[in-house]
């Protein structure tokens, strides 16, 4: 595979490498031994398909817009089970079925992870969760004030734009900011 995805990038087409998990899950980065086995970070994920870092256009680093951790380790400003369920941020683990640790948005770690992935740009997922009235928004003209203000603030915290914002459970709930900014 790393062949065939060079030669793609070097005959001009566009290439996604997708990264797995989030970047303090990474064995280098995360809260050892709380952690994955591997770097999960931006430049990993390339070094992993073969392609050098000098082939790399864009790094869309995505945050979800509150942070969610499945097991033990040090996790800070998580909330309690009820206080989740509250918020309508309760969430089970697709693979192991346990219930996900919860906690507000951390823009310290934003700020890491976009260090850590030289992100050029960002997604914020969930943002209909964290402002329901936000669910299936197609524009951003649609979002409210709050969450307008929130994306604001993870732009300013973080230096890179939030260019994709997730509005809903679907493929296409999504705004998208890419040809605007």
């Amino acid at each position: 595979m790393p062949l065939e995805v060079n030669q793609a990038i070097d005959e001009g087409k566009n290439v996604l490498i997708e990264g797995t998990q989030g970047t303090f899950l990474s064995l280098y980065h995360g809260t050892y031994p709380y952690c994955t086995s591997k770097d999960v970070t931006a430049s990993a994920a390339c070094s992993d398909v073969g392609v050098g870092p000098k082939k790399i256009d864009d790094v869309i680093i995505v945050f979800k817009a509150f942070i969610t951790r499945v097991g033990a380790g040090p996790f800070q400003g998580e909330i309690s089970p009820e206080e989740a369920e509250k918020r309508g941020w309760s969430e089970i683990g697709t693979v192991t079925g346990r219930t996900r640790r919860v906690a507000p948005f951390n823009f310290e770690l934003a700020k890491r992870a976009v260090m850590l992935n030289s992100a050029s740009q960002a997604a914020v997922t969930k943002i209909d969760v964290l402002f329901p009235e936000c669910k299936g928004a197609k524009s951003y003209a649609d979002l409210s004030a709050n969450a307008k203000a929130f994306i604001a603030k993870v732009e300013n915290e973080t230096m890179v734009p939030v260019t994709l914002i997730g509005t809903g459970p679907g493929a296409l709930d999504m705004v998208d900011r890419r040809k605007t900014l």
